[in-house]
C-alpha cells in the first residue's frame, strides 16, 4: 500500500500469469460495466410492464444510468491523484456491485431510477483507470495489443447485453439482469486487488473544482432531461423544455469559461488543442452514439412491432460478437503498421453499408435478413474503437494519458446517452408522420381499404374487429418506416464521419504509453 506524496519509482511491465490474470481482471470490470449500459435495452417492456409505467418512460432506466455516468467520469483524474487509481478503480467496483443490488431490489420505476444513478456515479472511473492499468502492465510496443484487448470487452459487451437482458427477462426476472454483476464483480476485485495492490500510485490532495463540477452536474443534466422530456411535453412548445435548453446552454458556457481559467480544473479542457484528440473524441462520439441509438432501436422494433420475444430480439443482436471477437487481436496487431486513420475509416464505410442494408427492411423481414447485417457490423466494431482510441491517445505524455482517457471516455458516454434519446424522439415523430400518411390513403372512399374490410367481414370478423386489424397494420408499416428511416439517416452520418478521421495527423497506430501512474 502506497503512502501520500511518497515518490514512485517507474513500474515494470506484468508478466506471465499475473499478466493474463490481470488483463481478465481489468476487462470483466470493463465487460459488466458496459454490459450495464445496454443490458436493459431488450428489458425495458418487462421492466416497465412490472413497474407499471410506459416504455417511454422506461428508457429512462438506460439514460440516467448514461447521464450520471458521464458527470462522474471526469473526476477520475482528481480523485485518482487523492486515492490512488488502484484504490479507487477497487472501491468502484465495489460499490458498482451494492448500486447493481439495490437496481435489483428496486419497487418502483423511481427507486430503480435512483440506483441506475448511483450506479453510474460510482461506474465512472472504471472505464479510464482501465485503460490506465492495463496500458501500465504492457510494454509500450505492446500497447496496440493491449488496446485490442481492452476494445474486445468494449465490443462485446453491448452485444452481450441484449442477449443475456433478453433470456434473463424471459426465462426469470428483470432483476437478475442486475444481480449477475455480483459475482463477476467480487472476482474482478479479488484479481485486480491481487495483481495490482502493489503497483498503488503517489497521492496528493488537491482542491476539488466545485464551481467546475456544479457547472458539469447543471449543464449535463438539463440538456439530458431536455432530450428525453422533450417528445412527451412537445418540445418547445413547454415552457418546462425551454428552461432546460436555456439552462443547459448558459451552463455549458459558464463552464468552458470557467475550466479554461482554473488551475485544478476538474475537465482538462486543454487536451482539445490536440488536433488528433478533438478529431478523434469527436469521430468516435458521434459514431458511438449512432451505434448506440440503434441498439435501442431494433430490438425495441422487433419487440412492439414484430412479435419478437426479448429472448429472440437478443439472439438478432448477438452476433455481432463474431467478427468482433476474432477481428480484435488481429487489429491489434495490424494497427503499429499502417495508418490508423485507414481503419478507422473502414470501420465506418462498413458501417454505413450495414445501416443502409438495414434500412431496406421491412415488417416481412426474416430473421436471415436480420442477421446478415448484424454479423458485418461485427468487423466495423473491431476496427472503430481500437485505431480511433489509438488516435486519441498517440502523442500524449504519459502524464496525460489517464485524463485523455477520461475526457474522450466522457464525451463518448454522454453521446451514447443523447443518441439513445434523440433516436428515440425522432422515431416517435417519424413513425407518427408515416402513420398520418397511410391514414390519409384509408376510410371508404379508399378501395383497397374497403376490400381489405370485406376479406376480413367475409371471414366472419366484425367490422370493427377489421378496422382493428387494419388499424395495427398501418401502426406496423408506420413504425417500420420511422425505424428505417434512421437507419438510412445513420448510413449517411457514418460516410460523413470518415472525412472528420482524415483531420487527424497522419500516424502509424502504435502509442509508446508509459500509464504507470495516473493524472
Amino acid at each position: 500500500m502506497s503512502s501520500p506524496n511518497t515518490p514512485h519509482p517507474p513500474l515494470q511491465p506484468l508478466t506471465g500469469g499475473k499478466l493474463v490474470l490481470g488483463t481478465i481482471a481489468l476487462s470483466l470490470a470493463v465487460f459488466m460495466n458496459v454490459l450495464d449500459s445496454s443490458i436493459a435495452n431488450v428489458s425495458i417492456p418487462a421492466i416497465s410492464g412490472d413497474l407499471g409505467v410506459s416504455p417511454q418512460q422506461g428508457t429512462w432506466v438506460i439514460t440516467s444510468f448514461a447521464v450520471a455516468n458521464a458527470i462522474s467520469v471526469p473526476l477520475t483524474g482528481w480523485l485518482t491523484q487523492r486515492f490512488g487509481q488502484v484504490r479507487l478503480f477497487i472501491t468502484s467496483i465495489i460499490l458498482f456491485i451494492l448500486s447493481s443490488t439495490l437496481c435489483g431490489l428496486a419497487p418502483s420505476m423511481e427507486v430503480l431510477i435512483a440506483a441506475r444513478v448511483l450506479q453510474g456515479a460510482v461506474a465512472g472511473p472504471m472505464i479510464p483507470l482501465s485503460q490506465s492499468l492495463l496500458l501500465g502492465s504492457y510494454k509500450p510496443s505492446k500497447s496496440g495489443m493491449a488496446l485490442a484487448f481492452w476494445g474486445m470487452t468494449t465490443l462485446v459487451a453491448p452485444i452481450m447485453g441484449p442477449l443475456l437482458g433478453g433470456w434473463i427477462s424471459d426465462n426469470y426476472t428483470w432483476p437478475w439482469i442486475f444481480y449477475i454483476n455480483i459475482p463477476i464483480g467480487v472476482f474482478a476485485a479479488w484479481a485486480t486487488w491481487s495483481i495490482y495492490k502493489t503497483r498503488e500510485t503517489a497521492t496528493r490532495k488537491l482542491p476539488i473544482d466545485s464551481i467546475g463540477l456544479g457547472l458539469l452536474v447543471v449543464w449535463v443534466g438539463s440538456l439530458q432531461i431536455m432530450l428525453d422530456k422533450g417528445k412527451e411535453l412537445d418540445w418547445f412548445n413547454s415552457g418546462q423544455i425551454v428552461i432546460l435548453t436555456a439552462v443547459a446552454v448558459v451552463a455549458f458556457i459558464y463552464f468552458v469559461i470557467w475550466e479554461l481559467g482554473s488551475k485544478h480544473p476538474v475537465v482538462d479542457l486543454s487536451l482539445f488543442k490536440s488536433r488528433n484528440f478533438s478529431g478523434g473524441v469527436i469521430a468516435i462520439s458521434v459514431g458511438y452514439g449512432l451505434f448506440f441509438g440503434s441498439l435501442v432501436i431494433l430490438p425495441l422494433w422487433l419487440q412492439t412491432q414484430l412479435g419478437y420475444t426479448a429472448t429472440l430480439a437478443g439472439e438478432v443482436m448477438a452476433p455481432v460478437g463474431i467478427f468482433a471477437i476474432i477481428m480484435s487481436p488481429l487489429i491489434g496487431k495490424l494497427l503499429p503498421k499502417v495508418d490508423a486513420r485507414w481503419v478507422a475509416s473502414a470501420a465506418f464505410l462498413i458501417f454505413a453499408i450495414v445501416f443502409f442494408m438495414r434500412s431496406a427492411f421491412t415488417q416481412n423481414v426474416d430473421t436471415m435478413q436480420l442477421m446478415i447485417p448484424t454479423v458485418i457490423q461485427g468487423a466495423a466494431m473491431a476496427m472503430f474503437f481500437i485505431p480511433l482510441t489509438s488516435i486519441i491517445l498517440s502523442g500524449q505524455p504519459p502524464d496525460k494519458i489517464p485524463a485523455a482517457a477520461g475526457l474522450s471516455n466522457f464525451v463518448r458516454i454522454m453521446f451514447g446517452g443523447i443518441g439513445t434519446s434523440v433516436t428515440s424522439t425522432f422515431w416517435d415523430r417519424r413513425t407518427a408522420l408515416h402513420y398520418s400518411q397511410l391514414s390519409e390513403h384509408s376510410g371508404p372512399t379508399n378501395p383497397a381499404f374497403t376490400d381489405a374490410v370485406h376479406g376480413l367481414t367475409a371471414q366472419g370478423m366484425s367490422p370493427q374487429g377489421a378496422y382493428a386489424v387494419i388499424d395495427r397494420l398501418m401502426t406496423v408499416e408506420a413504425s417500420t418506416k420511422g425505424a428505417t428511416d434512421i437507419f438510412w439517416i445513420s448510413a449517411v452520418l457514418f460516410l460523413f464521419l470518415i472525412a472528420l478521421v482524415w483531420l487527424t495527423k497522419p500516424m502509424k497506430s502504435s502509442v509508446p504509453i508509459d500509464a504507470g501512474g495516473a493524472h
